[in-house]
């Protein structure tokens, strides 16, 4: 079950890039639950699969030599869900309605977070370069902060808050 998880149900599996298309099913997962219950839903949803990421990570890659082996997804969902908690958050601070999710709201932070996870800047790739589960997890986290904060200060420029 651990393996399972781990590999974001079979994502893992998928070539090329499984953690784009992780990411990509993330952003799906996460427009469906704001629709559902906005940022209180995404945000729970969040903490919930960093937690069960670190967990189970360490479960998986027991006794391995490679800890941070492609097919291991689940440290892409967290922190793709971390990025869209900013816009999710956003929203939900805002007062808008979860059936405001518009479509700049959800790329974005796809692809900032897909830019600095591959990117790998400062801090992001030194947590990268640890040789344990915590390293998996620990990159990508960073990269979903990175795109978190990015994706707040281009919506920000973008509708003249800045």
């Amino acid at each position: 079950m651990e393996r399972l998880i781990a590999t974001g149900f079979g994502l893992g599996h998928l070539r090329p890039a499984p953690g784009t298309w992780a990411s990509a099913a993330t952003v799906a997962l996460g427009y469906g639950l704001h629709r559902l219950g906005h940022f209180p839903l995404v945000a729970m949803a969040t903490l919930l699969v960093t937690l069960l990421g670190f967990w189970v990570v360490g479960k998986a890659t027991h006794g391995r030599a490679e800890k941070d082996e492609s097919a291991i997804v689940i440290d892409e969902v967290a922190g793709q869900m971390i990025a869209l908690c900013a816009t999710s958050g956003g929203f939900w601070f805002a007062g808008m309605p979860a059936s405001v999710f518009p479509w700049p709201a959800w790329v974005v932070p796809f692809l900032l977070f897909r830019l600095f996870d591959i990117w790998k800047p400062w801090i992001i790739g030194r947590a990268d370069q640890r040789a344990d589960a915590a390293g998996v997890m620990l990159d990508d986290i960073w990269a979903g902060i990175f795109a978190a904060v990015a994706s707040i200060l281009a919506a920000g420029l973008s509708h003249g808050v800045m």
